[in-house]
């Protein structure tokens, strides 16, 4: 691993080495052992999209790891201004040790890495969150023991979440079956390429726009909002589309009992998923989102360490 991008560009090893790594983290960092690994180094956090759980994993990991996060939003940089990507690139590479970049454009991230001397890590794009879905399959297998041979249904818009949920689902085994209105499917080349990854760890893909056919028999259950950042102009009308799509008990059950049920936040209460599912007794959100924390620290020892 030189950079992260994208979940396909990993192999199912990398992801496992990753996985171990962060549970071993986790485990050290909740008995009180420090592991100074990134000391003297500095991350540089470009965010041209706003975050809580980004920013906040990241600046944290770093300083756990013995380094430094430098927050960088595209008002204070030249990148805002109109500076090429290449030039930032190439300046911040200087500068710093590693670079997290949360932004709109996925070709901003590849672009930035393609002239980057040091590591890049994909924070987020409008195609892919790769991040996320490192900690969420660290949630998986927490809470049930393994993640090759589960089922995991997403239920709601196919956007950036679902096209890295595809990738991790297919590299580690797990059977993803994706539900969205027609219009708000995924992308076609992140379902081929799931496809092509599914067929070499023996899992299944399955797209339809039923989610009871979805959700039949699930492990686990995710959602995510309805009108990602940048498509607020749109709530009113998703809302009217997606309404058939809201996780309620009654959709909820026809997942397996002891299903859990994951949102990478943050949750719209009534909308996507009601309140007596992500409140209630199945839901481990708020452990998936603390081990964003743990499995970008991960990453960053995996990119960073010398």
């Amino acid at each position: 691993m030189t950079d992260l991008i994208s979940l396909n560009d990993l192999t199912t090893e990398q992801i496992y080495e990753i996985l171990d790594l962060a549970d071993k983290l986790k485990k050290d960092n909740k008995e009180g052992r420090e592991h100074h690994i990134l000391k003297g180094q500095t991350l540089g956090m470009i965010f041209t999209k706003s975050s809580t759980r980004t920013r906040v994993s990241f600046e944290v990991g770093m300083y756990q790891l013995g380094g430094s996060a430098l927050f960088l939003s595209s008002n204070d940089i030249q990148l805002g201004r109109g500076e090429p990507i290449s030039d930032t690139a190439q300046v911040l590479s200087r500068f710093l040790n590693g670079i997290m970049i949360r932004t709109f454009k996925h070709s901003d991230v590849i672009e930035l890495a393609d002239y980057a001397s040091i590591p890049v890590i994909n924070g987020l794009t409008d195609d892919e969150h790769p991040c996320q879905v490192l900690a969420d399959l660290q949630t998986i297998r927490e809470h049930k023991g393994q993640l090759k041979g589960l089922k995991l249904a997403y239920i709601g818009d196919g956007n950036n979440m679902a096209h890295s949920l595809l990738h991790g689902c297919a590299k580690t085994g797990i059977d993803i079956a994706i539900a969205s209105p027609e219009g708000y499917t995924c992308g076609q080349r992140f379902v081929d390429d799931a496809k092509a990854a599914a067929e070499k760890s023996g899992s299944k893909v399955i797209m339809t726009s039923d989610p009871v056919e979805a959700i039949s028999d699930a492990d686990v259950v995710y959602s995510d909002t309805w009108a990602s950042m940048g498509q607020e102009t749109e709530k009113e009308i998703r809302a009217k589309i997606f309404a058939p799509y809201t996780i309620d008990k009654k959709l909820f059950a026809n997942a397996k009992k002891d299903a859990i049920f994951m949102h990478c936040l943050p949750a719209y209460r009534g909308y996507e998923v009601t309140e007596d599912v992500i409140d209630g007794p199945n839901s481990v959100i708020f452990d998936e989102a603390e081990n964003r924390l743990h499995a970008q620290k991960a990453v960053l020892v995996k990119l960073m360490a010398r």
